[in-house]
């Protein structure tokens, strides 16, 4: 059985659904859990800091070590405060799963940049500063486990939604910055990977418990990339209703980057058009 004794993880979004699902099951295997919530509502706004000492008293009352915060992490300053803080009260940073998020709808016409930004800044900045926060104290202890939340709505086109252009762009960056990290990571020890789970919560507009699609079943493959059973980076870890399958982009055979990609040549639009069943192989395969 997988356990974190004497394990010390930081989870953002943590005070309901998924992220109160991680911070519960870890703190239950053992570790010392930082439980951020800013406690912002479904559409992003607002803060409410009794969020996260609401769900940090739920966990604790098992006798877990639970700390609760409400940093503001959109900023650099906010994530360097929130780890430095762990830094002085603990000495290291173990696993670092950065959940929090939200929905918005916009169709590009109606796209503003306020909510654009806002998407960015808590999917993709928050992941990457808290990231760059808690290396020097993973590099110390020579490991450690940063795990980034991506989504199926925009891996693959076809589970794209209209209106989502600005969750597809922050959950895209995130699969980005998986690989670079990944890459940094290894002479380290720190694993980098993403989990992209499906579950029904808040931004379902659920708030009882599901029958299906629960929080909980996602729990055994963030339970996986926070140990270190867990020796690879760059993973994608899909995981819904119980079920979990890793993917990551790779190269074809035979490409010598950037000089041959092993592939049609062509001179002339027209020479690619005409090449183009080849060039996307997946279109001649719906054709078949």
């Amino acid at each position: 059985m997988i356990q974190f004794t004497d394990k010390v993880a930081l989870i953002t979004g943590a005070g309901r659904g998924l992220g109160l699902a991680y911070a519960r099951a870890l703190a239950n295997a053992g570790a010392t859990v930082y439980l951020h919530d800013s406690g912002t509502s479904a559409t992003g706004e607002g803060e409410d800091s009794g969020i996260a000492q609401r769900a940090a008293n739920s966990v604790t009352s098992s006798g877990a070590t639970v700390y609760a915060r409400n940093d503001t992490i959109t900023r650099i300053e906010g994530c360097q405060k929130l780890l430095a803080d762990i830094s002085n009260q603990q000495g290291r940073l173990d696993i670092l799963i950065h959940n929090a998020g939200w929905v918005g709808y916009e169709p590009i016409e109606q796209l503003r940049e306020e909510t654009f930004d806002r998407m960015m800044a808590i999917t993709v900045k928050a992941g990457l500063w808290l990231s760059q926060a808690a290396w020097p104290l993973m590099r110390e202890s020579r490991g450690g486990r940063i795990i980034l939340t991506t989504s199926d709505r925009a891996i693959y086109p076809q589970y794209a939604q209209v209106g989502l252009c600005s969750y597809a762009a922050a959950k895209m960056a995130v699969t980005g910055i998986v690989n670079v990290l990944g890459l940094e990571g290894q002479p380290h020890g720190i694993v980098v990977n993403a989990i992209s789970p499906v579950a029904k919560t808040r931004m379902w507009g659920i708030t009882a418990e599901p029958e299906d699609l629960r929080p909980q079943d996602v729990v055994p493959g963030v339970l996986f990339l926070a140990s270190e059973q867990c020796r690879e980076s760059g993973w994608i870890l899909r995981a819904s209703n119980g079920q979990f399958h890793a993917t990551r982009a790779s190269e074809t055979r035979g490409v010598n980057y950037p000089f041959d990609l092993n592939a049609p040549r062509a001179t002339t639009a027209e020479e690619v058009a005409a090449a183009w069943h080849i060039i996307a192989p997946q279109v001649a395969e719906k054709r078949g």
